[in-house]
């Protein structure tokens, strides 16, 4: 079964110096039919303007992946890490028993646009982490890069929950299947172009969870960017 969440419902705020949707309720976009899916938390879709960000602030149990599509994103944080995040590279944060960080965008011209991604944790408290990796296989289209899994297999971000997180370019006309084990859903985030899963049109925005069946396709209608994340 796939439940479609169109673009234009998500919540939205355009604060000046960020522009943001959010998938899920978050901060003052508050919707009890849309609280998350499984242990996926957050998708926020941001688009912050040159020379702007976020301040510090403080995170506690939670799993945070952030996704720049284009543009740069500097880091900060209380562990000590600064880092400079570009497209083609995943930002980790476990902020577990508690962090500070701020997210600026250091261009005098340019914006970013990033997608930031809450995953709830398997437990509290756990130590703070951070991790920032490339993945040069996100430019090849055709195939799922997994960023981020419970166990780091394959080279990815090893976060505290049974999630596999992946990402796809693919070309028009181009399908990527997927499988899923019994009992685990999924949801597909599109980030830019439009596809077909399992025959519904989803378009940049668009997002869909899958539910009670062990195979679906994704297939690109034009040249599309897609996140999918397998679920407990």
């Amino acid at each position: 079964m796939i439940t479609v969440r169109r673009s234009q419902e998500r919540g939205h705020f355009n604060h000046g110096w960020l522009d943001t949707y959010h998938t899920f309720s978050f901060a003052d976009y508050r919707d009890a039919r849309h609280m998350g899916f499984r242990t996926l938390r957050v998708i926020n879709e941001d688009r912050v303007a040159p020379g702007a960000g976020f301040g510090e602030h403080p995170h506690r149990d939670m799993e945070i992946l952030t996704y720049v599509l284009s543009g740069a994103l500097q880091h900060r944080d209380s562990l000590g890490n600064g880092a400079v995040i570009t497209p083609g590279e995943v930002q980790y944060m476990a902020a577990g028993t508690g962090i500070l960080h701020s997210e600026f965008n250091p261009s005098p011209e340019e914006p970013v646009h990033l997608m930031q991604i809450w995953i709830r944790p398997d437990r509290r408290g756990a130590e703070p982490q951070y991790d920032q990796r490339r993945f040069p296989a996100l430019a090849d289209a055709g195939a799922w890069t997994l960023l981020a899994s419970g166990d780091g297999r394959a080279g990815s971000i090893r976060i505290n929950q049974d999630a596999d997180v992946f990402a796809a370019t693919l070309r028009a006309g181009e399908p990527l299947e997927h499988t899923l084990a019994a009992g685990r859903g999924a949801w597909i985030q599109v980030l830019r172009g439009a596809v077909t899963v399992d025959g519904e049109d989803l378009s940049a925005g668009d997002g869909a969870g899958v539910t009670d069946q062990s195979t679906f396709a994704v297939a690109a209608r034009t040249e599309a960017e897609v996140l999918l994340f397998d679920l407990a």
